[in-house]
């Protein structure tokens, strides 16, 4: 297959180990609560994929054809992912916990024309009228329930299709539509061309050291489709993929030991309730080789529970980056533990490492405006907080059908031929060239007194035991903006003792008065339990706190 094309990795990986399992799925348990389990392997995978690209194919989902997948984490997703690569189609990836409305909103920016989705994913398509306007081709995965084709019958029209040829790939060719969380401001889909997947895909090999053979238990689904490029096998936890916070641990630690797992993803949530099961229950991980956490910061005592459950020579590793461009920094969690972690609790912001070879980043002046052209002119001195700006391979070029939003995030370098990517958050350089992150540019607080930026400000009072988050927002009051600190506490989960307070607002009021960064935080709110994203539980919806602080004040 044309080498260009992301899918060509399996194949490859099908001739040099044809008999290794590639995908492991948990497909249910005996009345003793044992899990069963079933595969395909690498060869298996790679002759399924390519037997339902022929039969997209003859259906014509084909080149350019942008399709939404809407199928559940199973060997059928892997088949039917590989397939539409193969056939250069373009599959359409929206993350369902965006909600309903957004989620038909993404679809209908997407103008589809095909559809593949289990029945649930098809009722919902008709009732709320989901691209109705552009969408000719559906397939249900599952019992057919209406009109158009279903697994099955696209497996048969591939099996009749013989040996059709499959179509040619370059590395400019659009391979996906992968739409943000929206966590600041509508979500939004992000072109991928083939070129861009490969990078990618060859950043986090080299970075990583990950090997073919390896055993992967990937806790994102998108993150799944990385373990079979890069020679992984990856097994499926029994978990409710959109609700990583609220997974068992029991069951992860099932599968780590039935597989002997080396490597895993896992969002900071999930990371944090393993590390908590395993605190209190002495569980141990001793053959996993790495661990990958991303989506938002990990507090340094999450890494802290969580390593004491990993081999000696095994670390956290925390990946910067966006929907747009990853990885763009990593570092570990030996150096956040030893070093690093200090001067986070002083308000020196999150140290998200080096950048990975490959990336340019900058920092430049912050600003809300689109910037026409680049110019060195913008980029700031070592250790002044700017906007974060970044430029390589695996940097994304635009959003698909909003050039209001490519404007202001892509800045055009002639002098390169390329261009350079605003990530929307804050942060500044070291001296030895690290990265420290500050926050979201769209979440800094601006007061007559300065400007202040979350994640250093948040850092100082998560120090005191009894919090378990914060969040600094900014409410209008009299005319002019104010700093706002809203506080979540370790005993909002259940069975924890009721905290006091009074006590407890006068603990961090003093705590904030002796550091000159958060002196002027004077009003403080508890609040039970704060809005994050579906996708990580990690992202705070800092708007959505904005907006209830606001109104606890009137």
């Amino acid at each position: 297959m044309d080498a260009a094309n992301i899918a060509s990795h399996l194949p490859a990986m099908a001739r040099r180990q044809p008999h290794t399992a590639a995908v492991v799925f948990p497909a249910g348990r005996d009345r003793a609560g044992r899990v069963a389990y079933t595969h395909y392997t690498f060869r298996q995978l790679d002759t399924e994929s390519d037997v339902l690209a022929r039969g997209l194919l003859s259906t014509g989902i084909g080149p350019g054809v942008r399709t939404v997948l809407m199928v559940k984490p199973s060997l059928d997703f892997f088949a039917l992912t590989f397939a539409l690569f193969k056939a250069r189609a373009v599959p359409v990836l929206i993350d369902p916990g965006i909600g309903v409305k957004n989620f038909g909103n993404c679809v209908n920016e997407a103008e589809p024309g095909a559809f593949i989705g289990i029945p649930l994913a098809h009722v919902a398509r008709l009732a709320l009228g989901w691209g109705r306007r552009t969408l000719q081709t559906l397939v249900t995965v599952g019992p057919k329930c209406w009109g158009g084709l279903t697994l099955a019958d696209l497996r048969q029209r591939g099996l009749a299709a013989g040996n059709l040829a499959l179509p040619g790939t370059t590395p400019a060719d659009l391979a996906a539509i992968l739409f943000t969380s929206g966590s600041t401001g509508p979500p939004k889909g992000v072109v991928y061309t083939h070129g861009i997947f490969t990078d990618q895909v060859e950043k986090l090999r080299q970075l990583y050291g990950i090997q073919p053979g390896e055993i992967d238990l990937p806790t994102f689904p998108l993150f799944a489709l990385f373990a079979p490029a890069l020679g992984m096998t990856a097994i499926i936890p029994d978990m409710d993929f959109t609700r990583p916070a609220d997974v068992d641990p029991v069951k992860i630690l099932e599968a780590v030991e039935n597989f002997g797992v080396t490597n895993m993803f896992g969002s900071p949530a999930l990371i944090n309730r393993l590390g908590r099961h395993g605190e209190t229950h002495g569980s141990k991980l001793p053959s996993l080789r790495r661990v990958i956490s991303a989506g938002a910061p990990v507090a340094a005592s999450v890494l802290e529970r969580f390593t004491r459950m990993l081999p000696a020579d095994a670390q956290v590793f925390t990946p910067y980056g966006a929907t747009e461009s990853l990885p763009v920094t990593s570092i570990g969690s030996a150096e956040i533990l030893a070093e690093t972690r200090h001067r986070t609790a002083q308000g020196a912001g999150v140290c998200v490492g080096q950048p990975v070879p490959g990336i340019t980043l900058r920092i430049i002046r912050i600003t809300d405006e689109p910037i026409a052209t680049w110019s060195d002119s913008l980029v700031l001195p070592v250790g002044e907080i700017g906007e974060i700006a970044v430029r390589g391979d695996n940097v994304t070029r635009d959003y698909f059908q909003r050039p209001d939003h490519t404007a202001r995030a892509k800045i055009p370098d002639p002098a390169s031929g390329g261009f350079f990517h605003r990530m929307g958050d804050v942060g500044y350089l070291d001296p030895t060239g690290r990265v420290w992150f500050c926050g979201r540019k769209a979440h800094r607080v601006i007061t007559p007194r300065g400007t202040l930026f979350t994640i250093p400000c948040e850092a100082i009072f998560n120090t005191h035991p009894a919090v378990f988050r914060t969040a600094l927002v900014g409410v209008e009051r009299a005319g002019e903006m104010q700093p706002v600190l809203c506080v979540e506490l370790e005993s909002a989960a259940p069975g924890a003792p009721a905290a006091n307070h009074a006590q407890l607002r006068q603990e961090l009021l003093a705590l904030g008065a002796a550091h000159a960064l958060t002196r002027d935080i004077r009003t403080l709110l508890f609040h039970p339990a704060f809005p994050v994203d579906i996708r990580h539980n990690a992202k705070i919806f800092r708007e959505k706190l904005a907006v209830w602080a606001a109104g606890q004040m009137r």
